[in-house]
Formats: C-alpha cells, structure tokens, sequence
C-alpha cells in the first residue's frame, strides 16, 4: 500500500493502519472503538470550526474537546444545499495539502469540489482492498484477476481509487470508459476480450448495455468473454436486477460499494453479497428522513454520517438522502462492521393508487418474474377516470415469448395494486443509461401525471448528449 513521505500526514496514517488491521483481525474491542471515534471526532470537528469557514459559522458554541458520541447527535445536520452553497468555504484545510482534485458530477446543481488528501485516500481504500480480497479469493483463490474499471476519468475519483485497490491486491488493471469519445463501445469489447478481463467494475447499466452492444457485435456475452465477476455501484441494483446481468454474462454480480464524491466509500462488499460500513471511518445515524428525528444505529431510515479522517474535506451529520437498512455485521464473510442495505434515495419514493413505493419495491415489481431482461422503464399516466396506469417497457433481445406481455402485465399489477401494460420496444429511451449521473427515478421513471421536476430535466439533457453506442 502507498504511503505518503510527509510527516504531517504520516502520524494519522500509521495510527490508523495499526487500527485497521486490528479492526479487520476482529481484534479490536468496542470500548476501543468508542475511543478511537471520541477522540477523531474532537480532532475533526475542531479541525472544521478552525479551517472551515462554512463551520466556524455552523458550530460556533459548540466545545469540540468535550464532544462524545452521544452529544454528536445534538449538533446541527450538514446538508447537500449547504454543501452548493459553500463550496470551497466547507473545506477544513488548504488545497496545497491535496493529492488529488474531485468534484461532483454537477448534473442537477453547482459541481462541488471534493479535494483529498493522503489521510482520506489511505482510510478509505483500506476498506476497499478488504472488500476486494475477499470476494477475489472466494471466486479466484490465490490468483490475482485481472480488473476493467468502467466509470468517468476527468475529476472523478473512481479511475484513481480503483487503481490503487488493484494495486494493493495485485490485480492488473485496465480503466476503460465505454462512453468515451476516445473509447466506445466496440473498443471497450475488444479490450475485454483481448485482455480476458476476469472483473469488471461499472454502472448495473453498464453491465447490461456491453452485454446489448456485444449481441449487436455478434457476440455472445457468456461464450465469448472471460468475465466472471461485475462490481456494480452507483446506481440501484436489487437482486433481481443483479439477477439480469448474471443471466447476461454467466457471471456473479455484486453491489461493490456504497458512497459518493462527497462522503468517499461508506461501504464496501463481502464474498456474501452484503455491504459492510467501514466503522473505524464513519460514525453512522439513522434519522426520520422527513422530520430528522433520530432512529438510532440500527434498523431503516436516512443515513448521516460524520467522518472520522481529519482530511480536507470531513463532514459532520452530514445528511445523504439515502434510505438505507443498519443491521449486525455477523454475515460470516469474514470482513467486520455493520451490514448496509441501501433501500434507495428518499426522494425516490413514488405515490401510485394511494399507496407510497421505494425505489427497490418498483424494481422488485417490475423484475422479480423476468428473466435474461437488459433494461426497463417505467411509464406512469392518469387514464380517463383520473386512475393511475403503468406502462412497463422492457428490453429483452431475444423478444417475448406467446402471452408474455399479458403474464407480466397482471404480475406487476398485482404487485403495485393499478393497472398495468407492458411494452417490448426495439429500444429503451436513451434516458434510461443516465441512472448513475442524475439519479434511478430520473433515468426509470417517466410520470406524466407532473410536470418535469429538474432532475428529469437533467436526465433528459444528458441522455442527448450520450449516444447508447458513444
């Protein structure tokens, strides 16, 4: 693993690997812990009340040296606007002590920067390496696979991050884009099957258009390449959606990783499939996500985290709006920290006949009876008597077999209690590859019954800006 030279960062980084190597022997005891997150907590917040002018302002009165984790619930949430209109402001040090430079995507409001420095970069891809490990030994034993990155290079971390996992786990690895003007679909397929890649780390959209553009080649996804495992992340993916892409390419899906530009990696995969929290990073609330009132540290509710890495860039109860499940982290994989089930974003939530769905309850509907499926959407409209009707378009490439418009049509019906159709198009609207850069009800979601919210504004502009063959 990389080490920096400099001192001033050197102090934190050893005393954080000593305790992560103990955190991951399963070594480390919970009154350890509560020290460790007590003392980072009192270092980080009096960090951001000196360097940040954002927090000076947010937390003054508030006493950083006598905090414990039951008084950080009492301080004030940190929210996605706040983070717009702060911007640089939010930051806790000097760019100059930066070793890389990120921003958000931008595509719903201001890009906002995301700087780091070695303490976040070290911290966060400790955790990452775990995940990796782990499940790279469950598939591959003792040899080293060989890894695709497929995600965004300009100030995007993941290039960067990935890169270094694979180099702490030995693993070759190549950064393809396919959405590249430079790369492309064809040549991302060419380099998957010259390079055997056995992993590819991408977008569950991703996964699923390589597999439409291979057959559109004339290739078989599961005869003609080498893969063996897709790490998915940043968008939703349910098991029944997992579920396609494994029927696609022969291979075993896993929700690699759950974060964001402005939090780093919250949480990482096992060999079994769940997520675990990287506890000695984050201290992890449950909160109401229309009231935040507190829930506690276990059960469902809106996730806010306050990092415990004196970086750049620490936040404190800083609101995601993701609805996520806490649970005890005994899955027996071997990797330690609370399990994560991330539900969905919580403005996702959609109103049919009455009743409120989550984002993965949509999924779940549209997807649990199909099989070998390459994507969906999910058209919403007001019939004549003013009733909700749902229109479900699916991609399947093969086409649908006798009845089976009609057998899906009731199943989903019956599932979200309105009448449904569904539709077999030649293709899906372009939108519906924009998931990871805006959001799932953007890219999935197409409700006539409201007017376009900016979101879907910011779908739309982007999904014309890509072609699904870039």
């Amino acid at each position: 693993m990389w080490l920096p030279t400099s001192g001033r960062h050197r102090d934190f980084i050893e005393r954080y690997l000593t305790l992560h190597h103990r955190y991951t022997a399963g070594e480390l005891r919970e009154e350890e812990w509560r020290q460790w997150a007590e003392e980072q907590l009192r270092t980080v917040v009096a960090l951001a009340q000196q360097g940040s002018p954002f927090y000076a302002r947010h937390l003054a009165g508030v006493r950083a040296d006598g905090l414990t984790l039951e008084g950080l619930r009492q301080l004030p949430f940190t929210t996605k606007d706040d983070l717009r209109t702060a911007m640089h402001d939010i930051l806790s040090r000097d760019l100059d002590e930066a070793c890389f430079y990120y921003e958000t995507t931008g595509t719903t409001g201001p890009a906002t920067p995301c700087p780091r420095d070695p303490r976040e970069v070290i911290a966060s891809n400790a955790h990452v390496t775990e995940s990796w490990r782990n499940i790279f030994t469950d598939v591959f034993g003792d040899r080293a696979p060989r890894v695709g990155v497929m995600g965004p290079t300009e100030v995007h971390s993941l290039g960067d991050t990935l890169g270094d996992v694979a180099r702490n786990v030995g693993s070759a690895v190549a950064k393809i884009w396919p959405y590249s003007p430079v790369i492309g679909f064809p040549k991302a397929l060419q380099l998957l099957r010259d390079l055997a890649l056995d992993v590819v780390f991408c977008t569950p959209n991703v996964a699923l258009s390589l597999a439409r553009a291979a057959l559109e080649e004339g290739l078989d996804p599961r005869r003609d390449f080498a893969v063996k495992v897709f790490l998915v992340t940043g968008e939703m993916c349910t098991p029944d959606l997992a579920r396609q892409i494994d029927q696609a390419w022969g291979a075993r899906t896993y929700n690699a990783l759950y974060g964001a530009q402005e939090t780093l990696v919250v949480a990482s995969a096992c060999a079994h499939g769940r997520l675990h929290l990287a506890r000695p990073n984050y201290v992890a609330e449950l909160v109401d996500p229309d009231t935040g009132a507190p829930l506690g540290d276990s059960g469902t509710g809106e996730l806010v985290v306050t990092m415990l890495t004196d970086g750049i860039k620490p936040l404190i109860r800083y609101r995601t709006g993701d609805l996520v499940e806490l649970g005890a982290g005994d899955c027996g994989c071997g990797i330690r920290g609370p399990v994560v089930r991330v539900v969905g974003r919580t403005r996702d939530r959609i109103v049919l006949g009455g009743h409120s769905f989550q984002a993965w309850q949509i999924e779940q509907a549209v997807l649990g009876g199909v099989d070998h499926a390459y994507g969906y959407q999910v058209v919403i409209d007001r019939d004549d008597d003013g009733e909700d009707l749902v229109t479900v378009r699916l991609d399947l490439p093969g086409g649908p077999a006798p009845g089976q418009a009609a057998a899906q049509a009731g199943r989903i019906a019956a599932a979200l209690g309105v009448r449904c159709a569904v539709e077999f198009p030649d293709e899906l609207d372009p939108v519906t590859t924009t998931g990871a850069f805006v959001s799932w009800k953007a890219a999935r979601i197409h409700d006539r019954r409201f007017a376009s919210d900016h979101e879907t504004a910011a779908a739309r502009r982007l999904a014309g800006t890509r072609g699904h063959r870039a």
